[in-house]
């Protein structure tokens, strides 16, 4: 079966082994900041941007996904430096393995609520689990990235 559909903007025909989930095919097709983190749907490590929601790409099957728009964080890539820069001001990046899906979900954010308050940051980012950070930095880089504060 052949699936097509957009991926960070260029259409793209895959075709899938029968259960093939999103994230293994993402993969296949060498996007690395698609990481595989606990494959039960709860760290966030593989969060993609599907018809411009957040969805852990390890929950949807490829071929539920025909037609749609599938962004990654190699899609926002200017955006994503800009993030990257704020992240490495506040000494927020740590090992960096959780920074290509929460750069993907702040970049989300700010296209869907561009003043959130710390608490509205919480929340959004509730599903994006960190092991270095402690989070505060983290807040704090994209309180600054919201208001694109420079240094």
């Amino acid at each position: 079966m052949t699936v097509s559909f957009w991926l960070n903007q260029r259409l793209v025909s895959v075709h899938p082994e029968p259960g093939e989930v999103l994230l293994d095919t993402l993969r296949t097709l060498g996007l690395k900041s698609v990481r595989r983190g606990c494959d039960q749907i709860s760290c966030g490590v593989c969060t993609i941007l599907l018809e411009g929601n957040m969805v852990p790409s390890c929950s949807i099957l490829t071929v539920r996904i025909a037609n749609q728009h599938v962004t990654t964080v190699e899609g926002i890539e200017a955006e994503a430096k800009k993030i990257a820069f704020y992240f490495g001001s506040e000494g927020a990046d740590q090992c960096g393995f959780c920074n290509p899906a929460l750069a993907l979900a702040v970049y989300s954010l700010k296209q869907k609520n561009p003043q959130a308050t710390l608490d509205d940051i919480k929340d959004y980012l509730v599903g994006n689990l960190c092991r270095c950070t402690g989070y505060q930095s983290q807040h704090l880089a994209i309180q600054r990235y919201l208001r694109e504060e420079t240094l």
